[in-house]
């Protein structure tokens, strides 16, 4: 395994390698998320209160995760995908104290179902997931997804155009042939 401290340019160059099909970059723009909410609905459990706050497994793993974003040397797009992040574990926060029945089934639902819609855009792309060859790719999956999103704007034109340079723009593959590898 490749380190796991690489700048964010690397990792997005790596991890846009397999991911230039349009329909598998959309796929995942709807299945990340499920699957770090379902992650961060399973890991609401409190560990300990400190000064009336309760702390959860939920909350250490993104804070830890979070800064990991922070420290790729892309500080915008790190800030943004912490943001991010931080939403979808206050979201989880909020729809785990129906039981746990309740939270495991939003947790497990939201993961699976995610994970169904993400294999989904890889059949279209003709290639597994990135995490397959580098466990990472999980991390930066969500980065990914952010920066596409933020990229639809008009923002990190430089890091879209690095990745182009390196794994090429995005396209709608032929079924009908092998991916490229």
């Amino acid at each position: 395994m490749a380190s796991l401290f690489r700048p964010a340019g690397t990792l997005l160059n790596q991890y846009a390698e397999v991911h230039r099909d349009r329909r598998n970059i959309a796929t995942h723009l709807v299945g990340v998320p499920m699957i770090v909410f379902g992650v961060a609905v399973l890991l609401v459990w409190p560990l300990f209160v400190v000064a009336g706050f309760v702390v959860t497994l939920a909350g250490l793993v993104f804070a830890a995760a979070g800064l990991w974003y922070l420290t790729r040397g892309e500080l915008a797009l790190g800030m943004a995908t912490t943001a991010s992040m931080a939403l979808l574990v206050a979201a989880a926060h909020a729809v785990s104290g129906g039981g746990v029945a309740s939270q495991v089934s939003w947790g497990l639902g939201m993961f699976l179902v995610g994970w169904v819609i993400q294999f989904i855009g890889h059949y279209y792309e003709g290639r597994k997931p990135a995490f397959a060859d580098d466990v990472v790719g999980l991390l930066v999956s969500p980065m990914f997804v952010v920066l596409e999103l933020l990229a639809l704007l008009g923002l990190f034109k430089r890091l879209i155009d690095n990745i182009e340079q390196h794994a090429g723009p995005t396209h709608l593959r032929n079924l009908a042939h092998p991916a490229l590898r």
